[in-house]
C-alpha cells in the first residue's frame, strides 16, 4: 500500500500536478456521489419494494462531521466534483449547513445535489446563496395519478413547485426520468416538452435492478436511443468530450436538451470517473459492486487521514473493468435498494 501512498502524496517540491485518483484501467476518478441518508419521503416502486426495506439505524449512518472529513480526504486525492444524494437528502436535518461546509472544502470545484423535490422548494434560496452548481430533480411523470402509482405518494404539486422555483432562480437544473415497462410514448413526449419550454436537460434513464426486491431475472429495457429517434426524428447527438453517464441530444426549437442514461446496459463504463459512499459508509467503486471498503469502520476505529487515504487509493487501484464484471462478482440473490446505495 505504500506504493499507492507514494504515487498519490507527492511532495510539494516534486514537479508537475498530482496524478490524483487513477484506477487500474487508467480511468481518472474525479467525481464522488455522497449519500447522506437512506430515508426518503417517497416509496418509488423501482427503488423500494411495496413492503419497504428496513431503515439503517441512525447510529449506523455516518455523521455529517464524518462525511465532511471524508470529502476533504477525497478532494485531497483529486476529487473535484461532489454530488450529495440520499435517499432524499433534504430529509436529513442539517443538510443545508452541511452543503455550506462542503462548499469550503479545498479542491472542491463543483457541488451538486440530487433530490425528489418534495421538500426542496423551501430551501431553494439557500441553494442559490451557496451557488449550488446543479440540481438534479427526479420526475417520472407529469400525470398526478400516475405519479401516485409510481411513488406511492401524492406529492406531484410539491415537486413541480421545486421545478419552477429552480427555474425562476436560474439554478442549473436537470430532470431525471426513469423509463419503466409501462411508460408510453405520450408520457415521454410530455416530459420532453419541458426541455422544449425551458433551458434544462431532461434525461431518460433505463430501469435498473435496485428495487430492494428478490431477484426476478433480467429486467427488459428497450433501446431508448432508437425509441427517442422514432418519437423525435430531428434529434442530433451532441459531442461531449468529458466523462459522462448520459448521451445528450439537441432538437431544433428546444431551449434545453434531451439525454439518455444507459445505466442497465452499462455503455459508459469505459470512461467512468465516479465512486460512491453509501449512507452506511461503504465505498463503492462501481454501482454494481457490493461495496469495497468500510469507511465508517475505518473512521470510527481511529484511523488517521493517511491510513484512510491509502485504503481508498488501494481500492480504486483494484477496480472492476465494468459493471457487468462487478455484478457477476456480487453473487446477490436479492436486489439492493437504491436508497441504501445512494441515488
Amino acid at each position: 500500500m505504500h506504493n499507492f501512498h507514494n504515487n498519490i502524496f507527492q511532495s510539494q517540491s516534486e514537479p508537475g500536478p498530482s496524478p490524483g485518483l487513477r484506477d487500474n484501467y487508467g480511468r481518472q476518478v474525479t467525481y464522488l456521489r455522497l449519500a447522506i441518508t437512506d430515508r426518503c419521503n417517497l416509496r418509488c416502486r423501482y427503488c423500494r419494494p411495496e413492503a419497504g426495506v428496513p431503515f439503517i439505524p441512525h447510529e449506523e449512518i455516518l455523521t455529517l462531521e464524518e462525511l465532511e472529513r471524508l470529502v476533504t480526504l477525497f478532494c485531497n486525492l483529486g476529487i473535484t466534483k461532489v454530488r450529495v444524494t440520499g435517499g432524499e437528502p433534504f430529509t436529513r436535518r442539517g443538510c443545508i449547513s452541511f452543503l455550506v461546509k462542503l462548499r469550503r472544502v479545498n479542491g472542491l470545484r463543483s457541488l451538486h445535489i440530487t433530490t425528489n423535490g418534495v421538500k426542496t422548494a423551501r430551501f431553494l434560496d439557500n441553494l442559490k446563496d451557496i451557488r449550488i452548481d446543479g440540481l438534479n430533480l427526479s420526475l417520472d411523470t407529469l400525470d398526478s395519478e400516475r405519479f401516485s402509482r409510481i411513488t406511492r405518494r401524492n406529492y406531484l404539486d410539491s415537486v413541480l413547485q421545486t421545478l419552477h422555483g429552480s427555474l425562476s432562480r436560474e439554478i442549473p437544473l436537470k430532470i431525471n426520468s426513469v423509463i419503466q415497462e409501462d411508460t408510453c410514448d405520450e408520457e415521454i413526449t410530455k416530459l420532453a416538452a419541458l426541455a422544449k419550454q425551458f433551458p434544462i436537460t431532461l434525461r431518460f434513464i433505463e430501469t435498473m435492478p435496485f428495487s430492494g426486491a428478490k431477484r426476478s431475472g433480467i429486467i427488459v429495457n428497450g433501446n431508448l436511443i432508437s425509441r427517442l429517434h422514432r418519437i423525435f426524428p430531428e434529434l442530433e447527438e451532441a459531442e461531449d468530450l468529458s466523462p459522462t453517464t448520459a448521451r445528450i441530444f439537441s432538437h431544433p426549437g428546444y431551449r434545453g436538451k434531451l439525454g439518455v442514461i444507459q445505466g442497465f446496459s452499462r455503455q459508459f463504463c469505459g470512461t467512468c470517473n465516479k465512486v460512491r459512499i453509501t449512507p452506511a459508509g461503504m465505498l463503492k467503486t462501481c454501482l454494481y459492486d457490493n461495496g469495497v471498503l468500510d469507511l465508517k469502520a475505518l473512521v470510527r476505529s481511529g484511523a488517521d487521514d493517511q491510513e484512510i487515504s491509502e485504503a481508498i487509493v488501494a481500492c480504486v487501484q483494484n477496480r472492476f473493468v465494468n459493471g457487468h464484471e462487478a455484478e457477476r462478482s456480487s453473487y446477490r440473490s436479492t436486489e439492493p435498494s437504491m436508497a441504501d446505495i445512494g441515488g
